[in-house]
């Protein structure tokens, strides 16, 4: 069963739901710090406050080692660009690349990254893991949009107006399932159905966002 609770986001129960309250900082930055100090983070689903964003994250709790773990960044790209496919008008595709950028009908919309604890080695469980993904939900900010050829944004894609809790929503399911197969069937049955969407499926997956993220930004390179 799915209910809304007091963020007014329906999740599955799996989740817990944070909004952030301002724009001053990224779901990333939060989750990652809450994952740092809190052993009751694994579950929470933060959202972020910028209205030109859809910017989530989440914390995950590992059961192997980082080696093989980190594979469950590519679980949270299918998830994020199912979410996006299923409120998306028809016929656009959507896809990702080596470096976790996700594009829609061949332009730049946003991407994933994945973060786990600095001093980690490969050999042993991390305490924690976190995909993070963000979507430019709006270009309005940016100028001309001939100064920015490469991106789009949900608003210009025609997705409907303030269809961020909407993303949310459709990632956190979309992410459980992709949960559940890893859980039933093991990692390789989850990374398979998840590198179907990728551009070239042989290259190695870079999930450190520097595809797509702008540092100085904060969000999605325009």
């Amino acid at each position: 069963m799915i209910l809304a609770d007091s963020s007014g986001l329906m999740l599955p129960p799996a989740f817990r739901p944070l909004r952030l309250p301002d724009a001053g900082e990224t779901a990333h930055d939060r989750a990652c710090a809450l994952a740092r100090a809190d052993g009751e983070a694994p579950g929470t689903l933060v959202v972020g406050a910028r209205t030109d964003r859809v910017d989530l994250a989440v914390v995950l709790a590992p059961e192997e080692p980082l080696a093989s773990a980190r594979r469950v960044g590519l679980v949270g790209l299918a998830a994020l660009v199912e979410a996006v496919g299923s409120h998306a008008p028809p016929d656009k595709p959507v896809i990702l690349d080596a470096g976790g950028t996700l594009f829609f009908d061949r332009a730049r919309l946003g991407g994933g990254r994945l973060a786990w604890p600095d001093a980690c080695p490969e050999d042993a469980v991390p305490d924690w893991l976190v995909f993070s993904g963000m979507l430019i939900a709006s270009k309005r900010d940016a100028g001309d949009p001939g100064h920015t050829p490469d991106s789009t944004s949900l608003e210009e894609e025609g997705f409907p107006p303030d269809c961020g809790d909407a993303l949310a929503e459709s990632f956190a399911r979309h992410l459980l399932r992709g949960l559940s197969l890893w859980a039933e069937d093991g990692p390789d049955a989850a990374v398979v159905h998840a590198r179907a969407y990728l551009e070239t499926a042989d290259r190695p997956l870079r999930l450190d966002g520097t595809g797509w993220f702008d540092p100085i930004r904060g969000g999605p390179r325009l």
